[in-house]
């Protein structure tokens, strides 16, 4: 029938051919919508995989042609300018040289030798890509490589400790927000009151002088019994537009025009209460989540970063095993992924599907871990969702964080950090406090991952995945990372007493 004329239609007696071309005229007329969307998608695809097989000038050429081209649709247009933008900051990421990252592992090993940086290199060890025929090293693949290696990290010639968050070893804090949950006292044990003052500052001249710079930083949202209490005190500039809480991806948005040759700075301060967590949960009594509607977009796939492929359902498969257990399912994932070694990563926005990434990288940091157990979860049946922000302490010690939240009936949601982990302690509770319980020491600016910002941005988020660091722009364009830079600082203030 190809080539067919639509009106070639046989007519029996007492047809009407007419009316029946007419009817598929117009289902041909309304679906050309549809496929010229699929074509499109199908062409972004397409430059997304020659970008993700290094073939960079080949994706560039495809890009300019559709681009060129005036049936480009404004979906489709931004779609492959982003696909443009990708390559661009991956090549922000991926900079150095065999050459240049032996000699960054020298200033550690200074007797490394060309055969011994090949094997680590062939383990896989080092994170490359291969663009357009040139290898080019992850800027972090040197560094990273004594996280990943205990040979390197015998081989350095000073043995300086690797510094982690102080919440990654068991300590007295695990067992007072332990021993207040099952003891069911004061609602204060456990928790922290914090003042929080966070900037963000773009570099001198990036925005034109008299330009309008847009930023938002993340701010929470209530959540009870995690964050509650939350009082708003100052910005600068002072003119501000806090997001709604019911913003999964909650901001303050700010607005200031540039200077010539002066940084652009913008800082909100808050005040809250924060909770510790623990979930007592005896596996006997977990039974499978019932599907309702409020559940069921948390086993479900999400494109592109939760997407059930073949190697998620294999690996799954060889771990989960016969087990039917929700919990116990989960504990086995749980254990899986928590083997998987953290490691520094390269920007979110650069990496397709980041679970797959996780499963297949030989590494992987705390969102990609958490992303990769979600999608375990979620291919099991189990409620999974994503919960992200900054962890701080006693201390100096503040990063950015991600980590999630499991379902499991008849409790509901508890909390899970697999890149914390199991804890090195011979007390079960504790040893496995992360899954299902949660420290003092975080504030979650996100309650999902990919949501929109209020007031929406008018140009590509330097963050498409998280919202930790913030977001900026002007009307020339996104402000991507290498443009500016942000800052923590948390103070633990006394708490409050229940007179007050």
């Amino acid at each position: 029938m190809v080539g067919s004329p639509v009106n070639a239609i046989v007519v029996r007696p007492g047809s009407k051919p007419v009316w029946v071309g007419l009817l598929l005229a117009a289902a041909l007329a309304c679906s050309a919508p549809l496929m010229a969307t699929d074509m499109a998608a199908q062409e972004t695809q397409t430059v997304a995989g020659l970008i993700d097989a290094g073939h960079f000038a080949e994706a560039e050429s495809s890009i300019a042609k559709s681009l060129a081209s005036p049936a480009v649709s404004t979906e489709a247009k931004s779609a492959l300018l982003f696909q443009r933008e990708r390559m661009r900051r991956i090549l922000i990421d991926f900079t150095v040289d065999a050459d240049q990252a032996k000699a960054r592992i020298r200033k550690q090993i200074p007797d490394l030798g060309d055969e011994e940086f090949a094997r680590w290199d062939a383990a896989g060890l080092l994170e490359y890509q291969v663009i357009d025929g040139r290898k080019l090293y992850f800027n972090r693949a040197p560094s990273n490589l004594f996280r990943l290696s205990a040979e390197a990290r015998a081989r350095r010639q000073e043995q300086t400790p690797v510094v982690d968050g102080p919440m990654e070893a068991a300590n007295a804090h695990h067992r007072e927000v332990r021993d207040a949950a099952l003891a069911q006292h004061a609602t204060d044990a456990g928790s922290r009151r914090l003042r929080v003052t966070q900037s963000l500052t773009v570099d001198a001249d990036a925005v034109p002088a008299g330009e309008t710079v847009r930023a938002w930083i993340p701010y929470p949202r209530a959540i009870p019994g995690q964050q509650e209490d939350i009082r708003f005190i100052e910005s600068v500039p002072a003119a501000h537009q806090i997001a709604p809480e019911s913003t999964l991806q909650r901001t303050v948005y700010l607005e200031k025009p540039a200077s010539a040759g002066q940084p652009t700075k913008f800082s909100i301060s808050y005040e809250l209460t924060i909770r510790g967590q623990y979930h007592a949960i005896d596996a006997d009594k977990v039974v499978a989540a019932p599907l309702t509607a409020e559940l069921a977009p948390f086993v479900a796939e999400r494109p592109p970063h939760v997407v059930f492929t073949p190697a998620l359902r294999e690996f799954s498969r060889k771990v989960v095993g016969d087990e039917k257990n929700p919990y116990r399912i989960a504990q086995k994932l749980f254990a899986a992924v928590d083997q998987i070694p953290w490691a520094g990563a390269r920007e979110y926005s650069t990496i397709t599907n980041i679970s797959d990434y996780a499963l297949h990288a030989g590494h992987a940091d705390c969102g990609q871990q958490t992303l990769l157990l979600i999608a375990l979860l979620r291919l099991n049946g189990i409620p999974a969702r994503w919960q992200s922000g900054m962890v701080y302490s006693d201390g100096d010690y503040d990063n950015l964080h991600d980590w999630g939240k499991v379902y499991f009936a008849p409790y509901g949601w508890v909390p899970m950090d697999v890149t914390t982990g199991r804890l090195d302690d011979p007390d079960p509770q504790i040893a496995n406090f992360y899954l299902g319980g949660l420290d003092a020491y975080r504030i979650a600016f996100n309650d999902d991952y990919s949501r929109d910002l209020v007031p929406a941005k008018r140009h590509f988020r330097s963050e498409t995945v998280d919202l930790q660091r913030g977001e900026a722009e002007w009307s020339g364009g996104n402000l991507y990372f290498d443009q500016w830079d942000y800052e923590f600082e948390g103070k633990i203030l006394p708490m409050k007493s229940s007179a007050e």
